[in-house]
């Protein structure tokens, strides 16, 4: 596992000081919400994305992901979803990231493969993925495994396994991990206070079953990102203090029982 810290943890605040953030709580990578206020997002020229890649590589760090909000399966024509998501993989093959993170946003899993299609050639040539996160109108395990099945492409699609969502919609851990298996992608971590009320916990501090998680997942090659939602619950801790033990989480996690 490699550990990435998610820029929504970090609201008003520039590159510079996640990736600052970063190194100083023990983290591999960063996953970048695109939003023009984190100073990442599709409009930046060939200069600030220049930029951007040189600030965090220079430091030694990854970029995991871009958290983009293209809602894939959402009602309505096809091409400004797929000129969305394309614009997000472009910047996401200048920053070097791995793939971009988008929301189902609607069941019509007909037009999420049309779309997806759409810009597989793209993902292909520039080695990037588009990665569905467990959320909105697919928040299972089961859901987000049969809009993947519909469309096909698991060369360029990969699931974000968001340990919050499956499980206060009633999906058990393991029965997420078995629908999603084959597409495994990415996992991001969190804590809350409660299935019915979602205010981030410091990790162990709430009721999401992370050690069960944790077990399931152990060995797992891929990124993991903790996504502190400070950004939408701005009274909770700064993620420097969320970070240890999520890193311990990472490490203890990390090494197969085999």
């Amino acid at each position: 596992m490699k550990l990435a810290v998610s820029t929504l943890g970090l609201p008003g605040e520039g590159v510079a000081a996640a990736v600052e953030t970063a190194v100083r709580g023990g983290c591999d990578g960063l996953e970048l919400r695109l939003h023009p206020d984190t100073g990442v997002h599709a409009g930046l020229d060939a200069a600030g994305r220049a930029a951007v890649r040189d600030t965090i590589h220079g430091h030694g760090l990854a970029v995991a992901a871009l958290a983009g909000y293209t809602k894939i399966a959402a009602p309505g024509p096809d091409e400004p979803v797929a000129a969305g998501l394309r614009a997000d993989l472009e910047l996401a093959a200048d920053l070097g990231a791995t793939g971009v993170r988008v929301f189902p946003g609607g069941d019509d899993l007909a037009a999420a493969a049309r779309r997806v299609r759409a810009v597989a050639d793209l993902c292909r040539e520039h080695g990037v993925r588009v990665f569905v996160e467990t959320h909105d109108s697919l928040p299972t395990g089961a859901a987000v495994a049969g809009l993947l099945d519909a469309v096909a492409l698991p060369d360029v699609t990969g699931a974000i396994w968001d340990l919050l969502h499956p499980w206060r919609h009633g999906e058990p851990p393991a029965t997420t991990l078995a629908a999603l298996a084959r597409h495994l992608a990415y996992v991001q971590i969190k804590d809350a206070v409660s299935a019915a009320d979602t205010t981030p916990r410091p990790l162990g501090a709430g009721s999401v079953p992370l050690d069960a998680c944790g077990e399931l997942l152990r060995g797992f090659p891929g990124w993991v990102s903790l996504e502190w939602e400070r950004t939408w619950y701005p009274h909770v801790e700064p993620v420097a203090e969320i970070l240890p033990g999520a890193r311990d989480w990472v490490s203890r996690y990390a090494i197969s029982s085999a």
